[in-house]
């Protein structure tokens, strides 16, 4: 399922501020092009392609433990749901002007197992810029239904959170991205007790690691799909203090 939520999106419309979500995305049109990802923390990416920057969720300030606040430059703002640590548009500066490079389509899905009732809607979202897909989960709380699925089936690069407790745990954010097919998964939403950051009740990244059987500690907050790395690739985030 497409949805276009305007409450959830920010964004630039060629210097016009008042265009329609959904204009805005009839403009994009497909290419063949590469990505660079920064992780910024918790489910917060800065996406770039072309000299055009999309970032995912921005945390309010202090919402997030150990991570220093969010103060972004970007041509669009997209969260995958209204709760403060994925919802503070406030925190990236719009940048307008400029192409987009990417067919933008959100996912319907949910943010507990229970299709919503606990903590309600979640968007999961795809950039697709021709060679290469990406998907950013959001705070995926179960496996997403069959018709999300095709929709992610084969995708180059999956966002996804691992930590549980609000979202899908280690082992089943495994599952979520074999039945996808991802490539490479860069995990998210996560406790990290050697850097300090991240909420008490969720857990740190080696559950999933152990479910994936292995992964890439990159020790950099920055990866290009130039690269084509398979599997599980860590970040570290650059709001880590």
């Amino acid at each position: 399922m497409i949805v276009l939520d305007e409450s959830l999106v920010k964004f630039s419309f060629y210097a016009n501020p008042h265009a329609s979500v959904e204009a805005w995305y009839n403009t994009c049109e497909r290419e063949v092009v590469l990505m660079k990802i920064t992780w910024i923390g918790h489910s917060c990416f800065k996406i770039e392609k072309d000299g055009f920057t999309v970032v995912f969720d921005p945390y309010e300030d202090g919402s997030v433990p150990g991570l220093i606040s969010v103060r972004e430059k970007a041509n669009m703002v997209i969260s995958s749901h209204g709760h403060g640590d994925h919802s503070a548009a406030e925190n990236v500066e719009i940048i307008y002007g400029g192409a987009c490079p990417f067919i933008i389509t959100s996912v319907e899905s949910f943010h507990d197992g229970e299709r919503g009732a606990l903590r309600g809607v979640n968007n999961i979202t795809i950039l697709d810029a021709g060679e290469v897909r990406l998907a950013h989960f959001g705070d995926q709380g179960c496996m997403p239904d069959d018709e999300a699925i095709e929709e992610l089936m084969d995708i180059d690069v999956a966002l996804i959170p691992v930590g549980g407790y609000y979202t899908v745990d280690g082992i089943e954010a495994s599952e979520i991205v074999r039945k996808v097919k991802a490539k490479t998964i860069i995990p998210m939403h996560y406790r990290d007790e050697e850097r300090g950051f991240g909420f008490d009740v969720i857990s740190t990244v080696y559950d999933f690691v152990n479910a994936m059987g292995s992964a890439d500690f990159t020790e950099k907050s920055v990866y290009d799909t130039a690269e084509e790395k398979s599997g599980a690739v860590v970040l570290v985030p650059t709001s880590a203090s």
